[in-house]
């Protein structure tokens, strides 16, 4: 049974529809990503899929249809959302953003400070930093502030929207290594990306979305050499819509 099912799902704005009878599924342990074009409806299925947005169809976490539940009850769950612009509380210190996280567990208080350890390992500038606003961050240390305060809250499954957005390309490097870490937590990941090819680097699964609709998937290593996706993502033209033609791999070359 996969941790996320997602099925048949359509996401509205008002009376305009984002996202069209989307299914995709992320299995326990597992990274799955999500790539394609700006406006293609990436984040509207995850604000939907943690309950920001209207929707139909299914989404079911762990067996559990979720479609009706209630934000704050996805994330007691252990369903968590990093989203692109990392909303932080940025009078607030990098210490208290991180506790905020724990939120739902402050009853446990020995849970939440195992927890901090384990943030504080993984990122150690953030310990050094503890004290400092979070506006006072670089990008890369905003980001990871982000990821930290997600784990406090200790998520099964952490959905990420654009987590290398604006981002120098070694720090880049730096937060993809992290999220591949993350199955050292038993956390699976949801990973939106504009950066295709570190995505599917990353990713055991992707989907391809566009104007609302997955139009393809398949195992990470099999979509970065599909001359469809080379073609849209580095350099081509050629549509990912199903039936496109297929660009002979050597063009690239």
């Amino acid at each position: 049974m996969a941790l996320l099912a997602i099925e048949n799902v359509s996401v509205f704005y008002g009376k305009a529809e984002a996202v069209r009878n989307v299914s995709l599924q992320v299995e326990a342990g597992q990274v799955a990503t999500v790539i394609g074009p700006n406006g293609a409806g990436k984040t509207s299925l995850l604000t939907a899929a943690i309950g920001l947005l209207r929707s139909t169809g299914r989404i079911l976490f762990d067996g559990t249809d979720i479609s009706r539940i209630e934000t704050e009850r996805r994330i007691e769950m252990g369903f968590c959302l990093v989203p692109e612009k990392r909303e932080l509380f940025s009078e607030m210190s990098v210490y208290d953003n991180l506790m905020l996280g724990a939120y739902s567990r402050r009853e446990r208080p020995s849970a939440v400070k195992w927890s901090l350890d384990t943030v504080f390992d993984r990122f150690p500038h953030l310990k050094e930093r503890q004290a400092q606003h979070a506006g006072t961050l670089s990008g890369g240390e905003r980001q990871m502030l982000a990821l930290g305060r997600a784990l406090m809250a200790k998520p099964r499954l952490l959905m990420l929207d654009e987590p290398s957005l604006g981002l120098a390309p070694l720090i880049v490097r730096e937060i993809f290594r992290i999220i591949t870490s993350l199955r050292e937590l038993d956390v699976s990941v949801l990973l939106i990306e504009q950066n295709a090819r570190a995505a599917l680097e990353t990713a055991d699964f992707g989907y391809i979305m566009e104007t609302g609709e997955i139009v393809h998937s398949g195992p990470s290593a099999a979509l970065a050499n599909d001359p469809r996706l080379i073609a849209t993502y580095l350099g081509g033209r050629e549509s990912l819509s199903k039936g496109a033609p297929l660009v002979p791999p050597s063009a690239f070359s």
